[in-house]
């Protein structure tokens, strides 16, 4: 019985040592249920692993989910899919596979304010983190700020490779703010430093023919415009907002009668 007790705690010292907290946690429950179902050596090592496995890739997503700062509301359990166009359901369903993270194409989202392109999109990304992808949301107004403040820092070069660790930065209303020429130049940069490097998913209420609001100049809309669109796949939520929908539908219903 002491030898016993021995080997189960320099097996337990050797798990800590070894990082495998999973393992240390079940061995000795999973050893006594092996003996009583006379489980082989190997198919109790199986178990034991496969345990550990499981728990990383769990710890890995939620961190995952953490530094990706997704709004985690915004989920495909609550966005209307029927909503959508015949087309972009079928796109959707080829997005959530995640290939196109491997091919580091962009997806860019056209719609009038409220269709919902911040919440599909939000909700493909979060489905990519739980399938073990990195990804950054951000807005278009917060990341500019960060770009100026890296360069102002001279410490530009060093960002950009940074987010460079994110299969694809969402960046969420890039019509929204009109930028001053410095801002927009920091953008551009980022787009010419991520072109063909990582994919970016992309809202705008703004179609390509107004773009030139955010980059001033004709020449540096076309050229990003160019970077952005030579892979890409494009969402056009040509749909009502569905804020609009819901208020028109609460104001329709009759009122309360009082007894």
């Amino acid at each position: 019985m002491a030898a016993k007790k021995d080997i189960a705690a320099r097996l337990e010292q050797h798990l800590k040592d070894l990082r495998l907290p999973t393992i240390r946690e079940c061995f000795k429950e999973e050893a006594d249920r092996a003996r009583k179902d006379a489980i082989s050596h190997e198919a109790y090592l199986l178990e034991l692993t496969g345990r550990e496995v499981e728990d990383r890739r769990q710890r890995r997503i939620e961190r995952f989910l953490r530094e990706s700062k997704l709004p985690l509301e915004k989920n495909l359990e609550t966005f209307e899919m029927d909503r959508l166009p015949a087309k972009a359901r079928s796109q959707v369903s080829v997005l959530l596979e995640g290939s196109f993270l491997d091919r580091t194409d962009n997806i860019l989202c056209f719609g009038n304010p409220g269709s919902g392109k911040s919440h599909l999109l939000s909700a493909i990304a979060s489905e990519l983190v739980h399938l073990e992808r990195r990804i950054l949301f951000t807005t278009c107004a917060l990341l500019v700020q960060e770009l100026l403040i890296a360069k102002r820092d001279l410490k530009l070069k060093g960002k950009l490779k940074n987010l460079d660790r994110f299969g694809a930065v969402l960046i969420d209303d890039i019509g929204y703010v009109q930028h001053d020429r410095e801002e927009m130049e920091v953008l551009f940069s980022f787009l010419a430093h991520r072109y063909e490097r990582g994919s970016v998913m992309i809202t705008s209420n703004l179609p390509f023919s107004g773009w030139e609001v955010i980059f001033k100049d004709p020449m540096t809309t076309a050229a990003a415009i160019d970077r952005l669109v030579h892979h890409s796949v494009i969402l056009e939520l040509n749909i009502p907002s569905y804020r609009l929908e819901h208020a028109g539908g609460a104001s329709k219903k009759p009122a309360l009668q009082k007894e």
